[in-house]
């Protein structure tokens, strides 16, 4: 396919998008807004549900499931145990020092950065049956030796998640602090919160957030813009597919408590408001998210049917609404429980790893959202 560079300035997309149906560059019907462009592979095996985190322009993969998987004990294990570094500005992947053998190999577990440090707790050791709860502290500033070769990262466990074990939650960080709540475990699915504080005491790094509102459920996902942090999606036992969405500004909290706001649903209810008659198909679960100059990209997961989807659409929490119309759809296998990340400045977004019905994946996509794609 042939791409058609427009303006790329970031105040002037709203711009571009209303002029799109009189753009002097071709037909308007032969275009859609935004260009998927494939990136360097993970060098490590092929995985999913692979927890994450960013530090400055780089991201970090942690374990995740792939199928059996002969391990440093010659026995077969079904999540591997490895840390991969992503360089976005050079588009290249560098091996990390690997979790410690203390720590269980896990898939669904989540990750968060503080400062100049990684975190990652909770997950499903689907070797040993067992949900865990322990968190661990990754420092790419140290050095870890490993079968003879010099890596870059250190781990050391911290407080362990103070909340029941569980897989399939969601996690961000704003500021000084980490935030992890939502998913599930055989006893049913969870709404509660907690936040993360690297630089408390020994026993004292977690404490309860209350005031969430929403559905339990799991397979949701979490976007922070300007310090404000966003949930939606996701599998509700109750309910199939949740259609809420939910802010959490830290400085409307009290203490622990508060700082959470409902704000429009994500699904055409047929209310007497027009902004939901075309939010047909925003609902999903286990999708991937990533900010672009102050906006969110919601991309693949999958919806009730079962169906995986490649649309994607636009939210701008200056009105509150979702855009998905004339957007290419994304043009990698269509997959659940891909990573989605932004570089520090949040001015790049991309997709990696994932699964199909009947794969393990390893492929990186990025998108330019200022660019149009010709048919």
């Amino acid at each position: 396919m042939r791409t058609i560079k427009c303006f790329s300035v970031t105040s002037l997309f709203w711009i571009c998008l209303l002029v799109f149906a009189i753009s002097s560059c071709t037909d308007s019907s032969d275009k859609t807004l935004g260009v998927w462009y494939r990136k360097s592979d993970l060098d490590g095996p092929v995985r999913t549900r692979t927890a994450s985190f960013v530090i400055g322009n780089y991201l970090y993969v942690c374990g995740g499931y792939r199928s059996a998987v002969k391990n440093a004990s010659n026995d077969y294990s079904t999540c591997v145990h490895d840390v991969w570094r992503y360089d976005m500005d050079n588009d290249y992947w560098m091996k990390c020092a690997s979790m410690p053998t203390a720590a269980p190999r896990r898939n669904g577990a989540v990750g968060f950065s503080v400062g100049s440090k990684g975190y990652v707790t909770t997950g499903y050791d689907s070797d040993n049956f067992e949900y865990l709860k322990d968190t661990w502290e990754f420092d790419p500033n140290a050095t870890t030796v490993e079968d003879g070769n010099t890596l870059v990262g250190a781990w050391t466990q911290v407080d362990d998640f103070k909340g029941d074990a569980r897989s399939g939650a969601l996690a961000f960080s704003i500021g000084d602090y980490g935030y992890v709540g939502t998913g599930r475990n055989d006893d049913g699915q969870y709404k509660d919160f907690w936040r993360f504080n690297p630089n408390a005491s020994s026993g004292l790094q977690w404490e309860e957030v209350y005031g969430f509102g929403g559905y339990k459920r799991d397979g949701a996902l979490a976007f922070v813009i300007k310090d404000v942090a966003y949930i939606c999606c996701g599998n509700s036992d109750s309910g199939g597919l949740t259609d809420d969405l939910w802010k959490y500004d830290p400085t409307q909290a009290n203490g622990t408590t508060g700082g959470w706001e409902k704000l429009r649903d994500i699904y055409d209810s047929d209310s007497d408001e027009d902004y939901d008659d075309d939010y047909t198909d925003i609902m999903r679960s286990n999708a991937a998210a990533f900010v672009i100059d102050g906006r969110a990209y919601l991309v693949t997961g999958q919806i009730a049917s079962g169906s995986y989807r490649t649309n994607y659409w636009i939210y701008d929490p200056s009105t509150d609404l979702w855009y998905g119309e004339d957007l290419t759809p994304f043009e990698g296998t269509s997959r659940i429980n891909a990573v989605g990340f932004s570089n520090q400045n949040q001015t790049r977004g991309f997709v990696a790893t994932g699964e199909t019905s009947s794969a393990r994946l390893d492929d990186v996509w990025e998108l330019k959202p200022y660019e149009w794609e010709e048919d």
